[in-house]
């Protein structure tokens, strides 16, 4: 049940968490852990270019809140995670819509949104080559039903990641604001659910909704900005990863803000107080060590 990768600040309000047991006690900010998918993303984000539909930054830097300090995974990505929640259809899906990250198009009335995110399996490992077909109500929240207005679908890249730019979906009777989607991985089944925008009024009334698909979303040059990380069933080996050539560096070692480790015959000091997990080699997780 992966949900975003986080939570609006606001997601105790309208249309909150609910009780799905996502929120974490109260700890201070330096003691609190990193959870795997938010140490994963980084290193994605770090290691790679940026899509140019993630205008506002890298999806990395959606993981925060207003204050700066990080909301809890909603719920962590971890080795053995349960999957994103499937939901309805419902009645207005067409297949073969056109293959485009894109759903604008000239003189379409709209808020512009761009969705980015990442797909996972259940090791948080990013899957790439994953199919992610999308379709959506207009402005007016109306569905284009004879033609592929407001439809398309894509891959996830090499590093698992996925970009639409599209327009905040309009209302109509009997639901609140969403996007539907189904996701599908190479020769697996297909995973049909829908995302939500934080604190509508009519989270609070739709029938459908699923605090656990909300998006993160706030406010960037020329529009909105919103992501969501899936985590799909697809069994996957997390590996034990290299061993330590020589350096001081150890897996399940609990390091603090300040340590100093060598590996590869260099040195590295923590950024995050974390515990070593095989694949978080210094080398591999900026978000974690710095090269001194």
């Amino acid at each position: 049940m992966d949900g975003a990768g986080t939570h609006d600040t606001d997601r105790n309000g309208a249309g909150g968490t609910g009780g799905n047991g996502a929120d974490a006690p109260d700890a201070p900010e330096g003691a609190r852990l990193v959870g795997r998918k938010t140490v994963l993303r980084a290193a994605l984000a770090a290691t790679a270019a940026i899509p140019l539909a993630l205008a506002g930054g890298p999806a990395l830097a959606r993981t925060l809140a207003a204050s700066g300090t990080e909301p809890q995974l909603t719920p962590p990505c971890d080795d053995g995670d349960d999957p994103t929640p499937e939901q309805t259809e419902g009645p207005y899906f067409k297949p073969n819509s056109p293959q485009r990250t894109s759903l604008l198009e000239p003189g379409l009335p709209g808020t512009r949104l761009t969705v980015s995110g990442y797909v996972f399996g259940r090791a948080c490992r990013p899957l790439s080559g994953v199919l992610l077909d999308f379709w959506q109500a207009d402005n007016n929240g109306a569905y284009d039903n004879t033609g592929f207005r407001f439809r398309g679908h894509q891959y996830t890249d090499s590093r698992g990641a996925f970009a639409l730019t599209t327009i905040v979906p309009g209302l109509y009777p009997g639901r609140t604001r969403h996007i539907h989607v189904k996701v599908q991985a190479p020769n697996r089944p297909v995973l049909t659910t829908q995302l939500y925008f934080p604190n509508e009024p009519r989270n609070n009334t739709d029938t459908i909704f699923d605090p656990r698909l909300l998006m993160t979303v706030r406010d960037g040059s020329g529009g909105r900005e919103a992501a969501f990380d899936f985590v799909l069933d697809v069994p996957q080996d997390p590996g034990p990863g290299p061993t330590p050539p020589g350096g001081t560096w150890a897996v399940g070692t609990a390091y603090r803000t300040g340590d100093q480790v060598t590996y590869g015959g260099r040195g590295y000091v923590c950024l995050q107080p974390h515990t070593a997990q095989p694949g978080w080699e210094p080398p591999a997780v900026p978000a974690l060590w710095r090269a001194v």
